[in-house]
């Protein structure tokens, strides 16, 4: 489903050919106008530009040298267009052009004489595309090409030639198209060169000379080798991130690139640390976050820096135990920034001090004490002298950007920052999840009611009730119209602003799974968020819905590159090896996050959780929970589904009881769709034998999610656990149309996580329903997928238990089991 329009803002998808005369510039003034007019009338000229104009389907915009053809049908209109182009140009040789080809966002606006026009990321990626060619080449982005590659006439004339390097430090994908007669077979220079780079140059002389020079390098090698033997003796062990020795678990997905190690620290790299503080109030700590965050934002908006997020340094919060040389090594940065907040009444104190990370030198230093009115400016100061400190230059817009007051109502600032508290503890992890999430909504709502021109409020406003309508916690049409309007409000604030585009694209991900026009809109945000950790996270889980497995991995990578201690992109990562099956992967992923986190309860039964998904072993999960419920009793109910799930596997009714008891009553979306409290109930019962006590609170069940169903008719999720239901309950027929009907709904081509999910809850259907055969059909669609479906859950849990026995499906568990229980 698409999004409704937007009435300020018409966005469509165009595909764009954008035509450049190469060399025009080099022509006299006549010969430019009779090469620009040749051009126009052979572009006029061609099948496509007419039979698209003839449909209303084309519109075209002059380009100084050239000009833009958009394209309103599809990107095969485009690309044949250039060919028929570069055919026709064969006759006129001293008209040499290059040509590029995209499909984007456009909209329709009006230029300054009141004329038709059209804008959007669609048409500036088709330049850049084109930028990167030489005389002749017709060249596609990645998505045209991926989209054309479709089609068995196209796939010969397309070569992939990698990434280029464009405007703003924009990395796209290009592929070169041509055919044995047109276009330009020859790799563009722009391409030859950056591979010339990337080669080590060996120096060359006399033999005289050269022989020296060889000794010389023999002599450093084998010094080097000495240097990395008594390192390997040595060392420490320690664990790696991710090893690349490990081998792969049964069923693996091919190997994805692991996540780099950390890199050389850049010169102007720095990381804002919690400012403490000194408030006699300490609830005013979220203050003092907010202070410290808003000058992290501004920092990152200088593309000249590289600034860690947030989620990175808020582990740092305690000052007495800082060793900022060490933090300076975690996090990869040359420099910090510390500081302190002290409000009082209508007073605020802000001391700031930049700090050399590898010295412990203090470089600068600041205190401002002013009314609480002029905290932006202050904020704005201490952003602005660092970026100076650190000799960063900064642009015009860079400069306007660190310049603008986020809001003139200091009571709608604290109702954005107390929000802003609530909606960082998200997570699929956290049972108070939602309720965060409803209050962040209303406090925000609260903000922007108080001042209706806050922009970053709305943006975060439209992120929080995307959420809950992405999560399950309220998948109305309702919630998602409210996101809608909210981001609506930020685009017509600030048009330009990327994090305006940023929020549109979260909101056409989660409200819609509209992954190529939310890829389009992160794609124009990253021009103005160079820092933007949360432009390469959302690409990364893009990625993995459209099941672009490792491409999702190396932007989750450039992710951590900003943000290396981001627990939630690395629990992510350690999720997606989970899916894959590459379970070594998975546990050492989550093995980091322990090691950035070491409180974090979730990293730490998700990594006891590989045992049993592996080995079907549940023992080291049930132990984990155990401990971590030993030294917190509270975090019961962030565990419970698996503690209930190690539980099931392990056939002990007394721990699933035990775990039942701590559920949160909506149910935890883990996966969707989120099981509420008597589905459990039922699954305990009916596999203790208890089918009265079963088929009761089925039918418990069933009355709420049948509400639900009515008020979200097309929420495959929701459907696919009322098909659930009704196969426990013998309703046969109801529960295989709700099942495959939730699969039609969600499949896996338009969500490669929960459509894994319908497949696999259908196959549970059928195997409730005596369709052993089209239950074990489910089955090995799923496990053709990465998915959350293994070993250990077919050998153990009950879902499977009407299969057992059954040849077949022995011996597909068989098949996966680890090679030491084979033997």
């Amino acid at each position: 489903m698409c999004p409704a329009p937007n009435q300020n803002l018409q966005l469509e998808i165009g595909h764009v050919l954008f035509i450049d005369i190469v060399g025009y510039s080099k022509l006299l003034i006549n010969e430019q106008i009779e090469v620009l007019e040749k051009l126009n009338e052979l572009v006029r000229a061609t099948e496509r530009v007419r039979a698209a104009e003839a449909a209303g389907k084309l519109m075209r915009l002059p380009a100084g040298d050239g000009m833009a053809l958009v394209f309103r049908d599809s990107p095969e209109a485009a690309a044949q267009c250039a060919l028929e182009i570069a055919a026709a140009l064969k006759s006129y040789p001293e008209v040499q052009v290059r040509m590029g080809i995209h499909s984007g966002p456009i909209n329709e606006v009006a230029d300054v004489n009141q004329r038709a026009n059209i804008a959007g990321g669609g048409i500036n990626i088709a330049q850049r595309v084109m930028d990167c060619g030489d005389a002749g080449h017709i060249l596609l982005s990645k998505r045209v090409a991926d989209d054309l590659a479709q089609y068995r006439h196209w796939q010969p004339l397309l070569h992939d030639l990698g990434e280029c390097e464009v405007k703003h430090g924009t990395v796209i994908s290009v592929a070169n198209l041509y055919t044995t007669e047109l276009g330009n077979p020859k790799v563009p220079e722009k391409f030859q060169r950056a591979k010339e780079n990337e080669q080590t140059a060996v120096p060359t002389g006399s033999a005289a000379r050269s022989k020296p020079r060889l000794i010389t390098l023999a002599i450093l090698i084998c010094l080097l080798i000495g240097l990395a033997i008594v390192a390997v003796i040595f060392a420490p062990a320690a664990p790696k991130f991710f090893s690349q020795q490990r081998a792969a678990a049964p069923n693996a997905a091919p190997s994805a690139a692991p996540i780099a190690s950390t890199p050389a620290i850049p010169e102007k790299s720095i990381a804002v640390l919690p400012f403490e503080n000194l408030s006699e109030n300490k609830e005013n700590a979220f203050f003092a976050d907010g202070v410290q965050d808003e000058i992290l934002t501004y920092l990152a908006k200088v593309a000249e820096l590289k600034v860690i997020s947030r989620t990175s340094v808020i582990g740092y919060r305690d000052i007495s135990g800082r060793n900022l040389r060490k933090i300076g090594q975690e996090l990869a940065v040359a420099h910090l920034l510390e500081g302190s907040v002290q409000r009082a009444g209508n007073r605020v104190r802000i001391n700031a001090q930049l700090v050399d990370a590898r010295t412990d030198a203090h470089l600068w230093a600041e205190t401002y004490d002013r009314d609480l009115a002029d905290v932006f400016a202050i904020q704005s100061e201490i952003a602005q002298q660092i970026a100076n400190q650190l000799k960063a230059k900064l642009s015009p817009n860079e400069k306007a950007a660190i310049e603008e007051r986020p809001t003139k109502d200091l009571i709608a600032y604290d109702l954005y920052l107390r929000g802003k508290a609530l909606f960082l503890t998200r997570t699929i992890f956290n049972a108070r999840a939602k309720d965060n999430l409803l209050e962040a909504a209303r406090l925000l709502d609260q903000a922007v009611a108080r001042d209706a021109e806050f922009f970053a409020a709305y943006c975060l406003l439209s992120s929080t009730h995307g959420y809950l309508y992405f999560l399950g916690f309220d998948h109305t049409p309702e919630r998602r119209t409210l996101a809608e309007r909210a981001v609506n409000a930020a685009l017509r604030l600030r048009p330009e602003a990327g994090e305006a585009q940023f929020a549109r694209a979260e909101y056409l991900y989660r409200c819609y799974l509209d992954y190529e026009h939310a890829r389009a809109e992160l794609a124009i945000a990253q021009q103005t968020l160079p820092n933007g950790t949360e432009v390469f996270a959302l690409m990364g889980y893009i990625d993995r819905r459209q099941s672009r497995w490792d491409e999702s991995t190396r932007n989750l990578e450039k992710a951590l590159q900003l943000d290396p201690r981001n627990q939630l992109i690395l629990q992510q990562t350690g999720l997606s090896y989970q899916s894959m099956r590459r379970y070594a992967e998975a546990e050492a992923a989550f093995d980091r996050v322990r090691e950035v986190a070491p409180s974090d309860i979730g990293a730490r039964v998700n990594r006891a959780l590989i045992a049993l998904e592996s080995n079907a072993d549940p023992k080291p999960l049930l132990e984990e929970v155990h401990a971590v419920i030993g030294e917190n009793p509270g975090a019961a109910a962030d565990i419970a589904d698996r503690w209930l799930y190690g539980a099931l596997c392990a056939r002990d009714w007394a721990e699933s009881e035990r775990a039942l008891e701590h559920l949160p009553p909506n149910g935890v979306a883990i996966d969707l769709p989120a099981f509420p409290v008597s589905w459990w109930q039922a699954m305990v019962a009916r596999v203790r034998g208890d089918e009265t006590a079963a088929h009761d609170t089925l039918e418990k069940a069933r009355v709420s999610v049948e509400k639900t169903v009515r008020e979200q008719p097309d929420f495959g999720p929701a459907i696919c656990l009322l098909g659930l239901i009704d196969a426990g309950l013998g309703r046969k027929e109801e529960a295989i149309r709700e099942g495959q009907r939730a699969v039609a709904l969600l499949p896996v081509s338009k969500d490669s996580v929960n459509g894994t999910n319908m497949i696999k809850y259908l196959g549970v259907i059928y195997a409730w329903t005596g369709e052993q055969e089209l239950a074990l059909q489910q089955i090995a669609a799923t496990l053709a997928v990465p998915a959350d479906l293994g070993y250990g859950q077919l050998r153990l849990h009950p879902y499977w238990d009407p299969l057992r026995g059954d040849p077949h499906f022995e011996k597909i568990v068989a098949s996966l089991a680890p090679k030491e229980a084979k033997q």
